[in-house]
């Protein structure tokens, strides 16, 4: 006779207060901002419109030290297990599907209860959002949530922008969760409408202008100066403790230490890496705003364009044995004599001054939208909380000031 399919895990224990807070939306980024709101110690009930995603959650929260995590597979369920006003945090795929949850929460929630969508939003379908959500009565936020998922789980940077009071209701569970600095947790209200999607928004399109110039750093590095792998680890991790200092120089070091698993004589994972990478909306919206506003972002325009050549694999392939037929071999460069040290130092120099200029660029049209909205954006605060951001911890003191 056949064992009995295992149960799946039950909900933690009612508590008492209900929670304030709820999320729904358990991919890899709402899982973990779950945990990590139930681990500084705010009961937090979750939904899923599949239920593996519930469970999962509910073992990861037994196992992670018994998390106050309630698990629940129906939204009215789940709206009506929250303690009054109720804020309830979407980290769903933008857009229709950031719609439909909406339409299937908000026949349970009431006048004064608030949503907040955590995700990488097009800020005017969040400004769409609030009007509709105002006339029911529901307050709403559009909050960018920086850091992937080491940032969910440990502490983001969030930037929430549209009613006030939605983020007052939250303000001491937010600050708990972002990631915390000498000059305070990350996380700010960043101004009203689509505020908070927006400068989430130039957030990635700067980061965007910043992997591009790390990956031209590596490409001269490499190609000119004939460093090895090795070599480039160690310039990278010396760049780290200095002016370059940041999340992305740090795990570059990193990735050049990895050997390739699948390769038995220990060559360098990576080497076997294809140059071909995607991309989300962010970027593009980025540099069409730039456009729109007639602000200058040549950095992180040309960050896109790279990611744009960089997909049309087939096409560079072929253009590479052209070159090649006509003389122009892919390792020309390679046999220029230059010296590694003063090569080295070049770069270091070239890549922090191009990193200011992404920064000011993205600032430059942060600013450009806060006059156009009237949204009256403190430039100092959003670099604050960025300062533990992917974007790295260097930028965010020397623009402090507001300067740029």
């Amino acid at each position: 006779m056949a064992s009995p399919a295992p149960a799946p895990p039950a909900a933690a224990a009612t508590h008492s207060p209900p929670p304030r807070i709820g999320l729904a939306g358990l991919a890899t980024m709402g899982q973990n901002l779950a945990l990590n709101i139930a681990e500084k110690g705010f009961p937090i009930s979750v939904y899923n419109r599949t239920a593996a995603k519930v469970d999962s959650t509910l073992v990861r929260a037994r196992d992670e030290g018994a998390l106050p995590v309630l698990g629940h597979r129906d939204p009215r369920g789940f709206v009506l297990s929250l303690a009054r006003p109720r804020t309830v945090v979407l980290l769903v795929q933008a857009g229709p599907a950031v719609d439909a949850t909406i339409d299937a929460l908000t026949p349970y929630l009431e006048p004064g209860d608030a949503i907040v969508d955590g995700g990488n939003e097009w800020y005017q379908n969040t400004e769409r959002r609030i009007e509709e959500a105002a006339a029911r009565g529901i307050l709403y936020l559009g909050m960018g949530v920086s850091g992937g998922e080491e940032g969910a789980r440990n502490g983001p940077s969030l930037m929430p922008g549209g009613h006030v009071d939605a983020y007052n209701n939250i303000r001491d569970i937010l600050e708990k969760a972002a990631a915390q600095t000498e000059d305070g947790a990350c996380v700010t209200f960043v101004g009203p409408g689509g505020a908070g999607n927006f400068v989430k928004m130039v957030h990635n399109g700067i980061e965007y202008g910043d992997m591009q110039l790390i990956a031209e750093a590596y490409d001269v590095l490499r190609r000119v100066g004939g460093l090895s792998n090795s070599e480039i680890a160690d310039v990278f991790d010396e760049w780290n403790k200095g002016e370059l200092e940041s999340f992305l120089v740090e795990i570059t070091a990193d990735i050049f230490t990895v050997a390739d698993p699948l390769d038995g004589s220990g060559g360098a994972l990576v080497d076997k890496i294809l140059d071909k990478t995607g991309m989300k909306g962010t970027g593009k919206w980025t540099v069409q705003q730039a456009a729109e506003l007639a602000v200058a972002a040549p950095t992180i325009a040309a960050s896109l364009d790279g990611r744009y050549l960089s997909g049309l694999k087939d096409e560079r392939v072929a253009a590479a044995g052209v070159l090649e037929e006509e003389g122009m071999p892919a390792g020309l460069l390679e046999k220029i004599n230059v010296d590694k040290k003063v090569l080295v130092d070049r770069v270091r120099q070239a890549l922090y001054a191009s990193k200011i200029c992404s920064y000011a660029q993205g600032m430059n049209l942060i600013r450009a939208k806060s006059v156009e909205k009237g949204w009256n954006l403190n430039l100092a605060e959003l670099a604050r909380i960025w300062k533990e951001s992917l974007q790295g911890r260097w930028c965010s003191d020397r623009m402090r000031g507001d300067g740029l």
